[in-house]
């Protein structure tokens, strides 16, 4: 299946990930995500969908007040597989500022379907490094660390997020340097991007322990919101900064 294909079909199994009303997404285009890529490829319309975001959502009207209180966002992404100038198929990247605490605001997400690397990256280049996750798997974006999701694999890869509603996402960086630190490539792997003239150390690793107490691969992240974990970290990052 085509990637256009497979983009106008996720929509049909997307009540295995969410019961609740789903409102239309924001979507990302091959021409949106053109100023990110390793090589732009020409060969697709810049109209054609690369991946879904479906923001903010709540099965609820009791949901809906409990992340308000909370601050928090619930979102889904899809991002079906495709390769694009020799490089898989990735999101836009972006950085977090800081909290009033003067530390990065965090990110949780989870792998509902499919495999993804996330690779997380400081401004400074301090530490770069790709996580690999699977289904059930859970991923912090740690306080301070840029992060690119990419979909390495043949099925679709389906995420979800918690994250602080007290900020905007800051894309700037990523649009300067045209992507990440490095390209996550179909044929040679992880290579750098040659726009970042630092040295840049880079390692790998998997998802590994669960992030924080309270949370364990396998759960549903959906479910955290009701109070089974301490979600506070994400407003307040100060609480696991240094971790």
């Amino acid at each position: 299946m085509d990637i256009i294909n497979i983009a106008q079909s996720h929509t049909l199994s997307m009540d295995r990930y969410w019961k609740g009303v789903l409102p239309e997404p924001s979507l990302r285009t091959v021409g949106d995500m053109a100023g990110v890529l390793a090589a732009p490829d020409g060969e697709l319309d810049p109209a054609t969908p690369l991946y879904y975001m479906y923001r903010d959502l709540a099965m609820s009207a009791d949901d809906r007040d409990i992340l308000s209180r909370q601050n928090l966002r619930y979102d889904i992404t899809v991002i079906p597989p495709a390769v694009l100038g020799g490089e898989y198929v990735k999101t836009k990247g972006h950085y977090h500022p800081d909290s009033p605490s003067g530390i990065g605001y965090p990110e949780l997400y989870q792998v509902l379907s499919g495999e993804a690397h996330f690779l997380l990256q400081r401004k400074d280049l301090s530490d770069v490094v790709a996580v690999a996750a699977s289904a059930g798997e859970f991923v912090m974006i740690p306080p301070g660390y840029g992060h690119v999701s990419i979909n390495p694999g043949e099925e679709v890869l389906v995420m979800a997020n918690l994250v602080s509603t007290r900020f905007e996402s800051e894309y700037a960086l990523y649009e300067e340097m045209q992507g990440g630190a490095f390209y996550g490539m179909e044929k040679n792997g992880w290579e750098k991007n040659p726009r970042y003239l630092a040295a840049s150390p880079f390692r790998e690793q998997s998802a590994r322990d669960a992030p924080e107490p309270g949370i364990r691969h396998g759960m549903d992240i959906y479910a955290l919101i009701s109070g089974s974990a301490d979600l506070s970290f994400l407003n307040e990052p100060e609480k696991i900064a240094g971790r």
